[in-house]
């Protein structure tokens, strides 16, 4: 069996294989609730033969959102539309997982085919953003944000805890906290975004600090038996790269102690002008090989990691325990069994539903 096939255990939780789909935002919902577009996205996925399906970044608070348009788990009422789909997928034979977020200073904008930017403070249908520091983050989102008092901190920090306790009651039996993407957690750890004097800002510990709280505040909640992530960037390409690298494996052992279970390696993103080298495929498999040894800690990463040769590689040369394959399960989302056909495995390992498994399992 290729390495890309074989099972990942991670608690009590078992992928059927190594292939997992990222959270991809759809900007599909209604007042943070699910649509009939979510349920047949993330069970077409399911469906497909991925090991591991997780639901995109879903509000912990309506001020939490990247646009209007976005999931939430704010209240009890979103838990059922939820439910329906961790059932739709743990059905499919792929394990249910969930990412829960708070977006920050990049709150409050238009969907990405409606102009990816802030809604303009003005519009109703936009709010006003927080963050870490009174930084904007600039180009196409341009809104200062308001610096989080210590209340704030404390009431988000409760809100990412409700959020799981909801997750878990909705069926999702692998979450992933959002600490990447320049998003509120990120902020947080960043010199570009943080000035604050407070015991939130200033060096490492104090960078690091609403990080570890608020994972601390979720595995409270988490139940031990099951998956607890998180993914975090945890470089900018900015010219400080081993700097902050360095800072980031600091902070991932610190949340491996504190009860991490696995890391999705990812970029800051909280400068719009860092240079990330998008050219070259799978260009974070170093990185994420780095952090896994040093770290001591599983792995994911995504982007440009479809190829399935390149894909079994990072997980046979242990880059990598799971690869997260995001555009390339849009455009297929039968890619497990592409994958399987191009390193000629000779069936399948895992069965299809059978309108389905009776042509396309033909090679």
């Amino acid at each position: 069996m290729t390495a890309l096939f074989t099972p990942f255990q991670l608690k009590d939780v078992t992928l059927r294989n190594r292939i997992a789909v990222p959270p991809m935002c759809q900007y599909s919902a209604v007042e943070g609730k699910v649509t009939d577009w979510h349920l047949a996205h993330y069970t077409s996925m399911a469906r497909g033969g991925a090991g591991l399906v997780i639901v995109e970044a879903t509000g912990v608070s309506p001020e939490g959102r990247i646009t209007p348009a976005c999931l939430g788990l704010w209240s009890d009422e979103h838990i059922e539309g939820l439910a329906q789909i961790a059932q739709a997928i743990k059905a499919a034979g792929a394990v249910p997982g969930i990412q829960i977020a708070h977006a920050g200073r990049k709150a409050s904008a238009n969907r990405p085919w409606e102009g990816d930017d802030h809604i303009a403070a003005d519009d109703p249908r936009g709010w006003q953003p927080i963050g870490a520091s009174a930084i904007a983050y600039g180009e196409n989102l341009p809104r200062v944000p308001q610096e989080m008092s210590l209340a704030d901190i404390q009431r988000v920090q409760a809100d990412f805890a409700a959020a799981a306790r909801r997750a878990k009651q909705a069926g999702f039996e692998w979450l992933e906290l959002h600490f990447a993407h320049g998003y509120l957690a990120q902020s947080f750890f960043s010199k570009h975004s943080n000035l604050r004097q407070d015991q939130y800002g200033g060096d490492f510990a104090g960078r690091s600090r609403f990080l570890r709280e608020t994972f601390a505040a979720v595995r409270a909640v988490w139940p031990e038996h099951l998956a607890l992530t998180a993914r975090f960037g945890v470089i900018e390409y900015d010219g400080h790269d081993e700097e902050t690298l360095s800072e980031s494996i600091e902070l991932v052992k610190q949340l491996r102690t504190d009860g991490l279970d696995l890391l999705n390696v990812s970029v800051n993103f909280n400068i719009p002008q860092a240079q990330v080298p998008w050219a070259e495929p799978a260009f974070l498999a170093p990185v994420a090989e780095r952090v896994r040894r040093e770290a001591n800690l599983p792995v994911a990463a995504s982007w440009g990691l479809d190829k399935p040769e390149l894909a079994n590689r990072l997980v046979e040369q242990q880059q990598m325990d799971l690869v997260m394959i995001g555009r390339a399960f849009l455009a297929n989302p039968h890619y497990p069994l592409q994958a399987a056909k191009a390193l000629q495995l000779e069936k399948p390992t895992w069965v299809l539903p059978a309108p389905y498994a009776h042509w396309l399992e033909r090679y």
